[in-house]
């Protein structure tokens, strides 16, 4: 698990989104045609939602520095836009501005009122820049909000396994999992850095806990 995905919140022409992605990137030769393409959509009202398909649609096509200044505008238009902030920390992170990203998932709690899963977003990203302690607090303060909280949960116990605390990552890890989806887990952390016996150690348990799980039989077979 990483960010936890939020659901698609509008529906519009494609027509406009793909208009409105091309404002924010044409070079100086296509101007004219970007003010073209913004004068035929005169009488749609172009609002956070509207930037924020258009970001999407940047992002789906890879255009991540086109889709950072699309979010933006939306929330320029609506500061407390939830889904354009989300995926202001997301493209963030893609591209390792994690200064940036870190400061829009602080943001993106304080909008959604401390959310669990706000703070695992937030872990989420500050692992990825190289600060596991504040990432361990963020997920620990997720936790204390929901204990429950699967993404958190997850994300702190797969942590915990990059760095070698196994008994740790366990314990979190089937709070929310069963027993044999969490070795499984585990063993993937493993084996993804090379511990190729502990890794098969896990998948074994995995196995005797449930024999139907055919994605660790298959794994186990693949180190055999």
């Amino acid at each position: 698990m990483a960010y936890r995905k939020l659901p698609s919140t509008c529906l519009m022409s494609l027509a406009l989104v793909a208009a409105l992605a091309g404002c924010a990137h044409k070079p100086a030769s296509s101007t004219a045609q970007a003010g073209s393409d913004l004068d035929t959509l005169k009488d749609t009202p172009i609002n956070a939602k509207t930037r924020y398909a258009a970001g999407q649609l940047a992002e789906g096509q890879n255009r991540l520095e086109q889709a950072l200044t699309q979010y933006q505008e939306a929330l320029k238009l609506d500061p407390g836009y939830q889904p354009a902030m989300y995926r202001l920390g997301v493209v963030y992170a893609q591209l390792k501005r994690y200064g940036e990203a870190v400061q829009t998932w602080q943001r993106y709690v304080r909008v959604t009122a401390g959310a669990a899963e706000a703070y695992s977003n937030l872990g989420f990203c500050q692992e990825l820049a190289g600060n596991p302690a504040a990432a361990e607090a963020a997920y620990r303060t997720g936790i204390s909000k929901d204990p429950n909280s699967q993404p958190c949960r997850i994300n702190y116990g797969l942590m915990l396994a990059r760095h070698g605390h196994v008994n740790e990552a366990l314990l979190q890890l089937q709070t929310v999992l069963p027993p044999a989806k969490a070795h499984y887990d585990i063993g993937s952390v493993l084996q993804m850095q090379g511990q190729k016996l502990e890794a098969r150690l896990q998948y074994q348990k995995a196995v005797e806990l449930d024999p139907n799980l055919s994605d660790a039989k298959a794994k186990l077979a693949s180190l055999e």
